[in-house]
């Protein structure tokens, strides 16, 4: 009994192994945690391996490239200027968890949620496609108030009265259709909305009117007789009416002088007030700059108004980065702009008159 309990000691307190022949005995244990910390680091490197690949509902915007407008503007006859027009951009990144850390870490990035700039249904490759149409509308808008500012003659061709809706129960209920665009009238052409109201002036109400219409069919444009019986206007009963909203439908415009702006892949509208500023840089007598640096941003319309962009707050970083003196912001995103707090010169501009006045106020460089 003694000599079994003393035994039992033994093994607990010692090597159970001990007395076993060298080749039977088992081999040492080598200590579980190296095993356990190399497959930690394994699955950490695994893991920041895959990060990247993840995309988040998020897009970084962050400080783009600044181009000097006149590399991008060819006027005949246009003067070289000193001083720079700057048109500022924004890089834009489908977010990973790196980019949504960097974006917290630094003010300089702002995090979109995606359905902001790409709403559900509308691909990267239609995204990419919508900025780079939207850039060649604001090149044609640009060079066209940038020429009647300067007094040139510049044409503008009607393509017809666009539909934009009718009016329920009315002659057109029905028979035309929204994006309709009607291109004659009781065999009139139609350039312009205008045009429609005229024709109208001189009829009664149960008159018969026949148009025609360019219609999309499946992906093809037709031409579509219509013939509607005006009937009493919604607000004068006495007047007759197609029943019909219109707008002008995009018009040709004919510009008396060539204008060439290689946009190269940039994409978006924002570079139209710069653009325009450009164009008439080259084409008046003195410079616009007087020599001095400015970045701008924001769309211009063909009546000269200046409307908001995206990433404004990136752009401001970007022209403190390029060393411009000041920044043109359009009035719909001064507010925001003026939370970087940047050390810039802040101008709000609503129409394109803003942003000649703020230039034609600098002083030439070197005389004040």
């Amino acid at each position: 009994m003694d000599h079994d309990g003393a035994s039992t000691t033994e093994l607990e307190a010692g090597d159970p192994f001990a007395g076993l022949p060298e080749e039977v005995r088992p081999p040492d244990r080598w200590p579980v945690w190296p095993f356990a910390l190399a497959g930690f680091l394994l699955l950490v490197g695994a893991l920041l391996l895959f990060l990247p690949r993840i995309e988040l509902p998020f897009y970084t915007f962050s400080p783009g490239p600044v181009y000097d407008t006149a590399d991008f503007v060819k006027v005949p006859s246009g003067h070289e200027r000193a001083g720079e027009l700057f048109f500022l951009t924004v890089s834009l990144k489908t977010a990973n968890p790196y980019d949504w850390l960097g974006a917290k870490l630094d003010e300089r990035v702002d995090l979109v949620p995606r359905q902001n700039v790409r709403p559900p249904g509308v691909s990267p490759e239609q995204l990419r496609r919508e900025n780079l149409a939207a850039m060649q509308q604001a090149k044609r808008d640009a060079t066209f108030v940038a020429l009647t500012k300067l007094g040139y003659d510049v044409k503008l061709i009607g393509t017809g009265a666009l539909v934009i809706d009718t009016v329920p129960d009315s002659a057109a209920d029905g028979k035309l259709l929204p994006d309709d665009v009607i291109v004659e009238l009781d065999g009139n052409p139609i350039e312009f909305r205008s045009d429609v109201i005229d024709l109208l002036a001189d009829k009664e109400i149960g008159d018969p009117v026949d148009l025609v219409v360019l219609r999309d069919v499946d992906g093809e444009e037709r031409r579509i007789d219509v013939r509607l019986v005006l009937g009493p206007h919604v607000d004068d009963p006495t007047r007759p009416m197609i029943g019909v909203l219109l707008d002008n439908n995009e018009p040709i415009v004919e510009f008396p002088i060539e204008v060439d702006i290689d946009s190269r892949n940039i994409g978006g509208p924002s570079a139209g007030m710069m653009f325009a500023l450009e164009i008439m840089n080259e084409l008046s007598p003195e410079s616009l700059t007087k020599g001095h640096r400015i970045a701008g941003t924001g769309t211009i319309s063909r009546d000269g108004t200046v409307g908001p962009i995206g990433g404004v707050r990136q752009k401001v970083f970007a022209a403190v980065d390029a060393g411009a003196e000041a920044i043109l912001i359009p009035e719909g995103n001064y507010d925001e702009a003026l939370t970087t707090e940047a050390d810039i010169e802040m101008v709000k501009v609503t129409t394109i008159d803003d942003a000649l006045a703020f230039l034609d106020s600098l002083p030439a460089v070197g005389t004040g």
